[in-house]
């Protein structure tokens, strides 16, 4: 049973206050009354918004362990797709089923195309083609920082390597009004150190196309057939992103020469050497992809992959000369605190046959060198004492390299 207003205690005593005092305290209880109304009025809201949380977490739960104890699809590939419905062959059994389709999805299914179906075979969605994830995240999404500035010495080099890889691309009208096609490929060899990756950086750098880089020994396989795909998936890669470069370093590794070995890691090598080749010159156009690749091992390349149509330019990139090896110096200690009488002609007339990382190697023991030495400024001895160290730790690798040959 509710309170009536006689059963209500007032907050003043009703014989003894004046009017004026009831009026009073009946207002200071409203105030309490309305602010533990709005209090109450918050503390239902943000009910009302945690429920609308767990709820939605609810459902979402709920869809979850709904997808979950749904049936696994299928994988197959559509083989055909005909008047009396679509054949499919499954992944794994390889068995074949002709099974129906809707009008609507019909229109979207070509020959193989990835599919999904059910325990009774029907197609229930189409997947997206199938590529290797391991070709995909070849793909160089942020540009090197080395550019053409940054390489010395090789001035005929940079050259042939922007006619072969970036003037088609950017002005391909200049082959039409000559009338040749431009060369597609671009094998770059030479000793260890000479700069042959950072030619390919700077391209990287310079081209507006997609960048794909590799190593050849990615390319190896224990599995057969495993190397094999990872070049098509590669390539296809190439193709969705046209115009596209492809940087295959130590190419050696898949493109040795052929032999009569028996064994299965040299077949599997060669079966995915076989592959590389059909992809660079095949049947089908390669369209708007190039290739560079590098190697140390020029020697042992297959004939096979340096004929033209596959590498159309073979470019030494041999050690720096006197003057290279002066542009390199000059080139690694642009951002060095360099005493001025530090000669760098005397310093590339000095540092023979040495490579372009042996130069930087050399810039960086000298300032080793002045800190070692507690100075801010590198002199010319600390360039003479690191060349002396350099040389002496190549020495030191030759001969554990001839200790344990």
């Amino acid at each position: 049973m509710s309170d009536t207003v006689d059963d209500v205690d007032l907050p003043y005593d009703e014989d003894e206050a004046s009017q004026q005092e009831k009026i009073q305290t009946l207002e200071e209880r409203l105030e309490i009354l309305e602010a533990q109304n709005e209090e109450m009025r918050d503390k239902l809201l943000d009910a009302n918004a945690e429920n609308n949380k767990y709820q939605q977490k609810l459902e979402r739960l709920t869809h979850e362990n709904k997808k979950l104890k749904q049936s696994p699809l299928f994988v197959a590939t559509i083989q055909e797709i005909t008047d009396e419905g679509v054949i499919i062959k499954q992944h794994g059994n390889n068995q074949e089923a002709l099974t129906e389709v809707t009008e609507e999805m019909r229109e979207e299914l070509d020959p193989d195309d990835r599919v999904a179906v059910n325990n009774s075979l029907s197609i229930v969605k189409s997947l997206s083609s199938e590529t290797d994830v391991r070709a995909r995240v070849m793909e160089v999404t942020e540009s090197p920082e080395v550019s053409y500035e940054d390489i010395g010495g090789l001035e005929e080099q940079m050259q042939e390597v922007r006619e072969t890889v970036e003037m088609p691309l950017e002005k391909p009208d200049a082959f039409e009004d000559v009338g040749i096609d431009p060369p597609s490929g671009v094998l770059l060899y030479g000793p260890p150190g000479t700069g042959k990756t950072m030619l390919a950086k700077a391209v990287a750098n310079q081209t507006d196309a997609t960048f794909i880089k590799m190593a050849g020994s990615e390319l190896v396989h224990k599995f057969i057939g495993e190397g094999a795909k990872l070049v098509r998936d590669l390539f296809d890669v190439a193709r969705e992103h046209e115009p596209a470069v492809i940087f295959i370093d130590e190419i050696d590794a898949i493109a040795a020469k052929r032999t009569e070995s028996k064994t299965s890691g040299d077949a599997e090598v060669q079966r995915t050497m076989m592959q590389l080749l059909s992809e660079m010159d095949g049947f089908e156009d390669r369209g708007e992809i190039r290739i560079i690749a590098a190697t140390n091992r020029f020697d042992m390349l297959d004939r096979a992959i340096l004929r033209p149509g596959r590498f159309d330019r073979l470019i030494e990139v041999p050690k720096p000369n006197d003057e290279g090896r002066e542009i390199i110096f000059d080139i690694h200690t642009r951002d060095m605190n360099v005493a001025d009488g530090v000669d760098f002609a005397q310093l590339a007339d000095d540092a023979e046959e040495a490579s372009g990382a042996d130069i930087k190697a050399v810039c960086t023991e000298a300032g080793m060198f002045a800190i070692r030495d507690d100075r801010t400024e590198i002199q010319m001895q600390d360039f003479h004492n690191a060349w002396e160290k350099v040389q002496a730790d190549s020495d030191e690798t030759d001969d554990i390299s001839k200790t344990f040959a």
